[in-house]
């Protein structure tokens, strides 16, 4: 199927979604606004029902179905956002959903889609591996294939986003969101390049896990051979057939951003912004702080969605805090006596700089004799504050033997 959606689907879709999903709100980045001099505003469809934008697609797509098809439930395979949102939009219309998720899908999504009245198969390492899994449980069962993006409904529903941005910012020039197998960007760009073709829309990919850049470049869909990106939500193989048509024609380009990029992010967008997002929501944040691409403001990045691991969430701080500069992870050798570990604390504390843990190693055979390794952990201020304290503490005689952002 090649036949693009068209504004009238997309505004059809929307008629369907009165009353089940929210209009999110557009929120001003000051951080944002100062990067790229001039206005940037944040479209958080991470507080949207469910905790992103999947719901809408997901809705449009089972709402259509017949009341014998609905007999019969739906299937889906997701990550864990468009597993939410079948879940959902199934209970909402009154079907019953079976949704593969791959084994390592973060918890707090697989209890969700529970949560929503669906049953949960842990299947595969990938999404691409739940999808043969659904498909197969599809032909078995008669269930209703509901797939996360490679459907004119599903397009369709997520288009809606474009059209509350266009009313919420109409003098919008770009428009940046993250691409995982496309159907978002593909019903953003239909409704962007009808209603106001001057504006730019713009995909963002994972470095690790982009197969829009290789399937654009070769003319057709290509499977990426691996793929692994802490931006699980948007850790898609290969386009769809749909999705691929879709963004050939109607968006302007894709860019591509590090997982250290992602991580910055995140932590701004939850430090300055005050926005849960998981790593999938951020990249288009990410695109813009990393400079990955030229952009005319005003700008819209697309928060695409909010269901992240609160155990991930501790490790992409204390990540994205080290890639900032801002998390110091520092070695000292220094002689063996009393009072040695209170002057080199004392040291650092002159400088302004907060010790988290301290860690002695004395049996490192490459030590002396009489002297210890001190393993810190030590918060700074950035980039300039942790080579201010390295230089300082190296002056003052003691050995920095490691010293590196992790």
């Amino acid at each position: 199927m090649t036949e693009l959606v068209g504004l009238a689907d997309v505004a059809a879709a929307r008629e369907l979604l009165a009353g089940v999903t929210r209009t999110t709100p557009l929120e001003p980045s000051r951080p944002l606004s100062a990067a790229l001099g001039g206005p940037a505003w944040l479209k958080c469809e991470n507080v949207q029902r469910a905790g992103s934008y999947k719901v809408r697609g997901a809705y449009v797509r089972i709402s259509r179905l017949s009341a014998e098809e609905r007999e019969r439930g739906v299937v889906a395979a997701s990550a864990g956002n468009h597993a939410q949102g079948v879940a959902l939009a199934a209970g909402l219309v009154g079907t019953h959903a079976t949704v593969f998720m791959p084994v390592n899908a973060p918890l707090p999504k697989v209890a969700a889609t529970k949560g929503y009245g669906a049953t949960v198969e842990l299947v595969g390492n990938t999404v691409d591996e739940s999808l043969v899994a659904a498909q197969t449980f599809a032909e078995r069962t008669g269930a209703v294939f509901i797939h996360p993006f490679d459907h004119p409904d599903v397009i369709a529903g997520q288009g809606t986003v474009a059209l509350e941005i266009l009313e919420q910012c109409p003098d919008v020039k770009t428009i940046v969101t993250g691409v995982g197998g496309g159907g978002l960007i593909s019903g953003m760009a239909v409704v962007a390049k009808a209603l106001r073709p001057d504006v730019r829309v713009i995909g963002v990919q994972a470095a690790t896990a982009a197969a829009f850049p290789l399937s654009l470049k070769a003319g057709e869909p290509v499977r990426l051979p691996s793929f692994s990106t802490i931006a699980d939500g948007i850790a898609v193989g290969r386009p769809g057939d749909l999705t691929f048509t879709h963004v050939r024609k109607l968006v302007d380009e894709i860019v591509t951003v590090s997982e250290e990029d992602i991580s910055r992010a995140l932590l701004m967008l939850l430090e300055r912004g005050k926005q849960v997002v998981e790593p999938a929501g951020a990249v288009g944040v990410a695109a813009l702080l990393a400079g990955a691409v030229e952009v005319q403001a005003p700008v819209v990045a697309v928060l695409s969605g909010g269901n992240i691991d609160p155990l991930l969430m501790l490790r992409v701080i204390e990540h994205g805090l080290a890639a900032a500069g801002r998390y110091l992870r520092v070695t000292v050798r220094c002689t063996d006596r009393p009072g040695q570990l209170a002057s080199l604390l004392s040291e650092i504390a002159e400088h302004r700089a907060n010790v988290v843990d301290v860690e002695h190693q004395r049996a490192n055979p490459h030590l002396r004799l009489g002297e210890v390794e001190v393993a810190l952990s030590v918060e700074t201020r950035g980039v300039e504050h942790s080579d201010t304290l390295i230089s300082a503490l190296r002056a003052s005689g003691y050995q920095v033997v490691f010293a590196a952002e992790s």
